[in-house]
């Protein structure tokens, strides 16, 4: 591969001639004749440089130069000129493409600076006009591209902020970071879940792979991510992959350190894993996370876990009155716990928790009978009968298993739910 320069055009060239001493020469005079209000005049010298430089392959002062241009409209707070010579300059005939990328660069340290915002949006769609299409800075567009996303959210524009952003496919970038990269898709996602788009959400997370975390200095992005991930996942009621997350969170170093935090995301990762519907994935989850020896520093978790991994009936009645005031009370040191707070989505679980109490009753059942009156399950249960008919976490389990149940007043709902569910008819006799 040769040594020399690219052009626009993609054509690699070599350096004809150094102009080095010419730009060093002329660059301070110019400077000074823009500081005296001669700007323009200032410019066209330097543009007749630029043509020399640039005909001749010489990149470094060809970089230079259009430094120096944009840096002293920028000095000289004449806006339009600014904007006219960075469109004009990127698109002069077999411009070098390391000139237009210090640039660009340069002009991209101006938009922080900037506090008037009218101006700062001219400039950065100017930027983006001129980076657009164009991969050797793609990582330039990408940045003023997010910053374009957060005025917009700022303006509570948040649709037209996600929209933006979402014109990135920075996964593509090949020379991006792979943190920044991370960053760019973390900000996406928050965007989508501010917006209340939750499929896209999951799309884009799909980007990230987990085992970028396991590096250094990712501990930051890690808890971001997985933060996110729980929101998605508590909208879509996946209690199993909540577990997961909080169990992610759980084993990150800057939590393990912290007493508080880690405890919290014990506690969460508990609930949300005896939330799960029973299954040999939850089965083995539960029985894992109940050897975790830090578990003797929350008993009262320890203890509900092991309810969940004891062969022996629950009465829904007297859990209730165990663990509602650690559940569900307003403890100091439980604020962090929000998973049955005294909301929608918290009552939910809570219904979801006695339904699990339910399903677990039933499978101990199964191990002891194999076949039960109505009455009597009620009564194990710790519920009524007409209860028990209409529970669907009783309906849920009992097409799982094969457990014949007695009952001549049995509620046809019942009968049909279970052929439904494939259960042969003999499963059940009314």
């Amino acid at each position: 591969m040769t040594d020399g320069t690219e052009r626009a055009d993609g054509k690699i060239v070599k350096m004809e001639m150094d102009y080095s001493s010419a730009v060093d020469q002329q660059l301070p005079e110019c400077e000074k004749m823009a500081q005296d209000g001669r700007l323009q005049e200032a410019i066209d010298n330097l543009l007749s440089l630029e043509k020399q430089t640039r005909t001749a392959s010489d990149m470094a002062s060809t970089s230079r130069i259009l430094v120096a241009i944009v840096k002293m409209c920028y000095d000289a707070k004449d806006w339009d000129v600014l904007n006219e010579n960075i469109v004009f300059l990127s698109k002069r005939r077999s411009q070098l493409k390391q000139a237009v990328t210090k640039m660009v660069q340069e002009c991209y340290t101006y938009v922080s600076q900037i506090t008037d915002l009218p101006i700062k949006l001219r400039l950065i769609d100017t930027l983006r006009t001129v980076t657009a299409g164009k991969i050797y800075v793609e990582i330039e567009r990408a940045r003023l591209t997010k910053h374009l996303a957060m005025i917009k959210e700022e303006d509570g524009d948040l649709k037209e902020a996600a929209a933006i952003l979402q014109e990135l496919q920075v996964e593509t970038y090949g020379s991006m970071e792979k943190k920044e990269k991370v960053e760019f898709i973390l900000e996406q996602m928050r965007l989508c879940l501010a917006i209340k788009d939750y499929i896209r959400t999951q799309i884009i997370s799909k980007k990230i792979n987990t085992k970028f975390f396991q590096g250094e200095n990712t501990e930051d992005l890690k808890l971001k991510y997985y933060n996110l991930m729980i929101q998605v996942d508590q909208h879509e009621g996946s209690y199993l992959s909540i577990c997961k997350h909080y169990r992610a969170i759980y084993d990150t170093p800057c939590i393990e350190a912290d007493t508080t935090k880690w405890q919290q995301a014990l506690k969460s990762v508990v609930l949300y894993v005896i939330l799960a519907p029973y299954d040999n994935e939850q089965s083995d989850l539960v029985h894992r996370i109940s050897q975790d020896k830090k578990l003797e520093e929350i008993p009262k978790y320890r203890d509900l876990l092991k309810l969940f991994t004891t062969m022996e009936l629950m009465r829904w009645s007297s859990l209730e009155e165990d663990y509602s005031q650690e559940l569900r009370g307003e403890l100091a040191e439980n604020a962090c716990t929000d998973v049955f707070s005294n909301t929608e989505e918290g009552n939910k679980r809570w219904k979801d928790l006695k339904n699990r109490v339910v399903e677990h009753n039933i499978r101990i059942m199964a191990k002891y009978y194999t076949r039960i009156t109505m009455k009597r399950m009620a009564e194990l249960l710790d519920l009524s009968i007409n209860v028990s008919i209409k529970s669907s976490a009783m309906c849920k389990e009992l097409s799982r298993i094969k457990l014949k149940v007695f009952n001549r007043y049995m509620s046809q709902q019942l009968h049909s739910y279970l052929l439904q569910h494939n259960r042969p008819a003999s499963t059940v006799i009314l």
